[in-house]
């Protein structure tokens, strides 16, 4: 059996950069997801607690869109500011999307709080698409 203690030594000085890369990662998501939700045109929260699953699923795409970019970013960032630019990168391409599949489809803020799951599910599947792509242009 190998000697711990240089893993141990490892973690404990990895331990206070792993924390702040995670907790700036995770503050840029909320704040993104903050923001997309101040700049769709319905109150998805309202919709959510109201039974609506359309929101559910859009807001639920959106959250899903704006992660893994952010998470592949994560896994191979150099600092804090990596993680900040490119969490604003993911945001306006996810915003890009919601504007691309409401004109494909339009009226979709309305189709959406009308609870039109098929809608919604587009949208989700656009938003981690676009996700997608955006994470695997950052990584790269």
């Amino acid at each position: 059996m190998s000697d711990p203690m240089p893993v141990i030594q490892s973690l404990l000085s990895g331990l206070p950069i792993f924390l702040l890369h995670l907790a700036c990662a995770t503050l840029a998501w909320l704040a993104a997801l903050a923001l997309y939700m101040w700049i769709t045109p319905h109150d998805e929260f309202a919709l959510i607690r109201a039974g609506n699953e359309a929101a559910a699923i859009s807001l639920g795409g959106a959250a899903i869109g704006l992660a893994v970019p952010l998470a592949l970013c994560l896994a191979g960032s150099v600092n804090v500011w990596d993680i900040i630019i490119w969490g604003s990168v993911t945001l306006v391409l996810q915003l890009i999307a919601f504007r691309f599949v409401d004109f494909l489809l339009g009226s979709l803020s309305a189709r959406i709080e009308a609870n039109e799951r098929s809608a919604a599910t587009f949208l989700a599947m656009m938003k981690v698409a676009i996700a997608c792509l955006t994470a695997a242009a950052v990584a790269g």
